[in-house]
């Protein structure tokens, strides 16, 4: 069918459903496009930036270079490495984590330099990025024979090969170019059994997810004792569904086990049950004066989720006979906190947690618990050591922005930061994430 309006920019301004289609088409061929020229700027960028670029960065008096930028072996072997800094304003720039900067850049290397035949059907358009770049982080970890190996026999169908196809392939391509690698990974295998409880994705009515990788065996009987369990609900009235019922026999399997009494080390403990461990409920609540007076929304937010319960979830947790409710005292997050000391104290360092909840820096989503307390002007400059000074930085943001040449930021509330890059970009980071608010004009040349 002839697409009759193909200059309309705006899906609102055709008419007929053959004109839709045709911008369908010729949209998703412009976003498939603009996905190859990101891919091979990301590469540039980072060939831009070897490792004989790095130099020494504007340290204040009494510092030193420990802990400054180093070389990033990004990609396989073969490939070259890039200086680290680099990354952060990458990834900035593309309004994504420096994480997910780093992965774009080692997989437009990775195809550019050991994976050719694939990388030419990208630059050509004949392979989705997406699924180039699927092949190329499977195949970082190979030998430049086991990546060439890949390559070819991967190429010619990369733009339909399925995720089980790719692990197969690069398995053979172990077996036949890195037999020891092989080896050991037959070895390790074990290493990967593990079972993950994800409580920082707590649900909104007080679920969990939790996966698993168990041995063959120990999974079949875990299967058989859930249905077992499911089964007996069941019979005593349950209602509920089966996978419902089996989520439940899993808490009770647990409760069970709790119970018994496993610790044979004093044999003049008595056999049989035992006391269950008490369940310890701590609890950071973010409630509005509306709310402690009962007119407005029961909502709490539990520590590090990320999410709100309701009121009602919090009451039956903390409702169990097992549980051990912890009050901890109110932090007023308002509250301007000022020490004499360089060292930030607990209550300083809590408060800065409890407000900024992440890294303050652009798009970082570590959690503030885990990160470096920042003076955001140093100390050693006559910087305070109080709440407006203060910013949690993960352990790799706050070496960037204590080595990295032209990182910085400054504090326009309690909490809310502008941070402006080596490259003159800005971004507002405050509670409510990161905000792009560059002056930025300029835009590649069309062609």
């Amino acid at each position: 069918m002839q697409v009759t309006n193909r200059t309309a920019t705006v899906v609102g301004e055709h008419d007929a459903p053959g004109d839709v289609l045709g911008f369908i088409r010729v949209r998703r061929a412009d976003a498939n496009a603009a996905d190859v020229d990101v891919l091979a700027a990301a590469t540039v960028w980072g060939e831009q930036h070897p490792v004989k670029s790095i130099h020494d960065a504007a340290f204040w008096p009494g510092t030193t270079a420990i802990g400054g930028e180093t070389g990033l072996a990004l990609a396989g072997e073969g490939a070259p490495l890039v200086a680290e800094f680099c990354v952060a304003e990458l990834a900035a720039a593309l309004g994504v984590s420096t994480d997910s900067g780093r992965i774009l850049m080692a997989h437009g290397l990775e195809l550019k330099y050991r994976l050719r035949r694939l990388h030419r059907r990208v630059t050509a358009g004949e392979v989705p990025v997406w699924r180039a770049r699927r092949v190329a982080e499977q195949t970082m970890s190979l030998s430049p024979e086991a990546a060439a190996f890949v390559d070819a026999q991967v190429a010619a169908f990369a733009h339909s090969i399925g995720p089980a196809a790719l692990d197969r392939l690069v398995e053979e391509a172990k077996a036949r170019f890195m037999p020891d690698q092989a080896d050991a990974d037959a070895q390790s295998a074990a290493e990967r059994r593990h079972v993950t409880f994800h409580h920082q994705q707590v649900s909104f009515d007080g679920t969990t997810f939790v996966e698993a990788e168990l041995d063959l065996a120990d999974a079949l009987d875990l299967d058989a004792a859930l249905s077992a369990g499911a089964e007996s609900l069941a019979a005593a009235g349950c209602g509920e569904s089966l996978d419902v019922r089996r989520a439940m026999a899993a808490g009770d399997l647990a409760r069970r086990q709790l119970a018994l009494d496993l610790d044979t080390s004093d044999p003049g403990q008595p056999t049989g049950r035992r006391p269950k461990p008490r369940r310890q409920v701590v609890l950071y609540v973010h409630l509005s004066e509306a709310a402690i007076e009962g007119s407005g929304p029961g909502i709490a937010r539990v520590e590090n989720q990320h999410r709100l319960v309701t009121a009602d979830q919090v009451r039956t947790w903390c409702a169990n006979p097992d549980a051990s409710v912890v009050v901890k005292p109110v932090i007023d997050l308002a509250e301007h906190i000022h020490v004499e000391a360089y060292e930030v104290p607990d209550r300083l360092a809590e408060q800065t947690e409890l407000r900024d909840v992440t890294c303050a820096f652009p798009w970082c989503a570590r959690p503030a618990r885990t990160s470096e307390k920042d003076h955001v002007v140093p100390h050693a400059r006559g910087g305070p050591t109080c709440s407006e000074n203060i910013a949690p930085l993960c352990k790799r943001h706050h070496r960037l922005k204590t080595h990295a040449h032209g990182w910085t930021y400054t504090v326009l509330d309690p909490g809310t930061y502008l941070w402006t890059s080596p490259h003159g970009y800005q971004f507002l980071r405050d509670h409510t994430g990161t905000t792009d608010v560059s002056n930025d004009r300029r835009r590649p040349p069309d062609h």
